[in-house]
């Protein structure tokens, strides 16, 4: 490992993280969802983030609109929300804000993990300096990364109990994936997978996936700075585990799942979330003993919910079952209810019929076309007025 230089700016972003989780307050809430942007008439991609960003300056959503490698893709931010009980809220006016937005461009949007049928070659990387230096240091991997996902960041107070959360969340990572799949078609081909998303940005792009269990900040912060010293990252971000302490907000991000088509069923998940993240924290303040899983057996439950989603089944690590997905989150809802009352989710918490990627397979199987079946998910966007 190179010498450690305890001037370096890696080691003052790391100081300065640590004392933002130390002041941190326990489980305000933020939501990030990215979006496709879409021709009306065709769903195609289009390359219009310019645009719209242009189109959002002077409005409410400005502060909240981000650009998200392609230029086919916007990023909506709910913003920093005291509580779970304002997120729903939050996430249906921000769609609809971008909606109202968008109809004055002649743009539409939607909201599954991959775009059914639209090719990466036909995307443009949008010229940001960070985005420039992925597409420098990735190439392909970033290309083909054409993807859209809904993150969750959850403020957790101290550093060590930041990176231990962190460790836990892992071992429902596939669980939560399998709630949210939403991508089984992915460049015109129907991939016989319920998360091609995941498929494509997890499985290609390094530091990503699961992540080590680690058990304090000290830790954590060794191999981030092992990752700098190296000249392995340039940027913090460069770490795109599916669940990481986040080193800007004093957030525990989770970033495995899927983009939700419906507005309802992204609240829902939202509330997962959050619940799942608040009640991982309780229970370490209460010295319940929680799993530490070795990556390599999450990886089991990973592929299941990649290749099966939440139409298939689950291993309990712990007893070595094999259950039906939907029982493995079921229970999981109910270790999660306590702290779901207490930061106001339980209203929220909800298996769907079916997820987005079920409805989407079964209306293949009638016959339906890729046009027909994006179209029906790209209706579900935007809540109802009133």
């Amino acid at each position: 490992m190179a010498e450690a230089n305890s001037t370096a700016p890696w080691n003052r972003l790391l100081d300065e993280a640590r004392e933002r989780f130390e002041a941190a307050e326990d489980f305000t809430v933020s939501i990030e969802e990215e979006f496709s942007l879409l021709d009306p008439e065709t769903l195609d991609l289009v390359n219009r983030f310019e645009d719209v960003q242009a189109a959002a300056k002077g409005t409410a959503l400005e502060p909240n609109l981000v650009g998200e490698l392609i230029a086919s893709e916007v990023e909506i931010k709910v913003g920093k929300q005291a509580s779970f009980a304002d997120v729903p809220a939050a996430i249906a006016d921000r769609r609809a804000e971008l909606a109202a937005l968008l109809e004055r461009l002649g743009l539409a949007f939607g909201a599954t993990g991959t775009h059914p049928w639209a090719h990466w070659r036909d995307q443009r990387i949008i010229d940001t300096p960070h985005y420039r230096r992925n597409d420098e240091l990735l190439q392909y991997v970033v290309w083909r990364n054409n993807t859209f996902g809904i993150h969750t960041h959850v403020a957790i107070r101290g550093a060590d109990r930041a990176v231990r959360v962190t460790s836990a969340l892992r071992n429902w990572l596939p669980e939560l994936l399998a709630v949210s799949a939403s991508s089984p078609f992915h460049e015109g081909v129907d991939t016989g997978l319920h998360s091609a998303r995941t498929q494509v940005f997890t499985r290609a792009f390094p530091r990503c996936g699961v992540p080590d269990p680690l058990q304090s900040w000290d830790e954590h912060a060794e191999y981030v700075r092992f990752l700098y010293e190296t000249g392995s990252v340039d940027e913090h971000t460069q770490l795109w585990w599916s669940v990481r302490p986040h080193l800007a907000f004093p957030t525990v991000e989770i970033r495995i799942c899927d983009a939700q088509p419906d507005v309802g069923e992204a609240q829902s998940l939202a509330a997962l979330m959050v619940s799942l993240t608040a009640r991982c924290a309780r229970a370490l303040d209460e010295g319940e003993a929680l799993p530490v899983q070795p990556p390599r057996l999450i990886e089991e439950n990973m592929w299941r919910a990649i290749r099966y989603g939440l139409s298939g089944d689950l291993l309990d690590l712990e007893r070595g079952d094999v259950l039906p997905a939907r029982a493995r989150i079921e229970r999981l809802i109910e270790w999660v209810l306590p702290v779901a009352d207490e930061i106001g989710a339980t209203p929220w918490l909800r298996l769907p019929e079916q997820n987005a990627a079920e409805r989407q397979i079964a209306r293949r199987a009638e016959g339906a076309s890729l046009e027909e079946i994006y179209a029906e998910q790209v209706r579900t966007t935007v809540p109802a007025p009133g």
